[in-house]
């Protein structure tokens, strides 16, 4: 009987260890899928991304907000004047931007926002802006080549085409004009859809044109332009750089959102990848941006790495 005990005893710690194992493997293992599928929580799901209807802000404004959507948030993407969209993000009725050029295009926008805003994140290290014009225009290379040029005024009625008022670019043509003694010029207020139309129109005739122009654009794929060299320094030289600037609340607000666009990076081939198909091929962007995000799956994870994905 005593051997009979012994064994039995024997089985019971032995069966008694096993049964442990097994909940500290289940624990373990649940444990390690929780850890897998928590992640930054979206927060509140409503958002407003407003942009400027320039050509790399249109294409990324709606590239971001499928991704948005795609995550769980209900997303409103806004195409309006600079002005209104610093306003919108600074007093919280939008929650980010990305079409914000710093720090010289936009600096008034900034100086008057940036108690209210946070620079998240800087997507492009170099935007340059300037004079442009096309290449067949030879003994154009400067913009002091504009001073006192009476053929060419007289040609172009001593017209620049530029785009919106609100726009940095105007604000710094205007510099130029002044600083290069440009007086008989006028920079003529337009949008950049009309300006894009004129220059087209140009080109396709080889006539003679002045426009406001940056890069990355897409006019610089089908058309042979170039920048006027800008020997003072009027348009910042690089132009800057191109940055996310969201309500300094969004953080809080909505933690998921704010970690993709800090997360969010951004290249010029991606952008001259995408841009002609909506401004040279007319294509839907919303449409050009689903076609990105299935194309890019890897890039798309890497974006919004360790944030929980709402499908419901």
């Amino acid at each position: 009987m005593k051997k009979i005990y012994f064994f039995g005893l024997i089985v019971f710690v032995l069966l008694l260890g096993a049964c442990s194992g097994n909940n500290e493997n289940s624990n373990t293992e649940e444990a390690a899928n929780s850890s897998e599928e928590s992640g930054v929580e979206l927060g509140e799901k409503d958002l407003t991304i407003p942009y400027v209807a320039w050509a790399r802000e249109t294409v990324v404004s709606h590239l971001l907000g499928e991704v948005l959507e795609d995550i769980g948030y209900n997303v409103d993407v806004k195409q309006v004047e600079t002005g209104p969209m610093w306003a919108s993000v600074a007093d919280g009725s939008a929650d980010f931007t990305a079409s914000a050029w710093l720090p010289d295009s936009q600096k008034e926008y900034w100086d008057e926002y940036k108690d209210d805003v946070i620079e998240v994140n800087q997507t492009l290290d170099e935007a340059p802006l300037a004079l442009t014009v096309p290449t067949y225009m030879e003994d154009v290379n400067s913009i002091e080549d504009l001073e006192d040029n009476e053929a060419l005024g007289d040609e172009l009625d001593w017209q620049i085409t530029g785009i919106d008022p609100g726009a940095g670019i105007m604000a710094l043509s205007e510099d130029a004009l002044e600083e290069y003694k440009l007086e008989q010029w006028d920079l003529q207020n337009s949008s950049e859809a009309a300006m894009l139309t004129e220059l087209e129109d140009a080109v396709d005739n080889e006539e003679p044109i002045v426009v406001t122009l940056w890069k990355p654009h897409w006019a610089f794929g089908p058309m042979d332009l170039k920048m006027l060299e800008d020997p003072k320094g009027v348009y910042g030289g690089d132009g800057g750089h191109i940055s996310i600037v969201a309500n300094d609340e969004l953080e809080e607000k909505s933690p998921a959102a704010y970690q993709f666009i800090n997360q969010y990076t951004e290249s010029y081939d991606m952008i001259e990848e995408i841009m002609p198909k909506v401004f040279a091929e007319d294509e839907d962007p919303k449409d050009v941006a689903r076609e990105f995000i299935e194309n890019n799956p890897e890039l798309i994870d890497e974006w919004t790495e360790g944030i929980s994905v709402d499908n419901e």
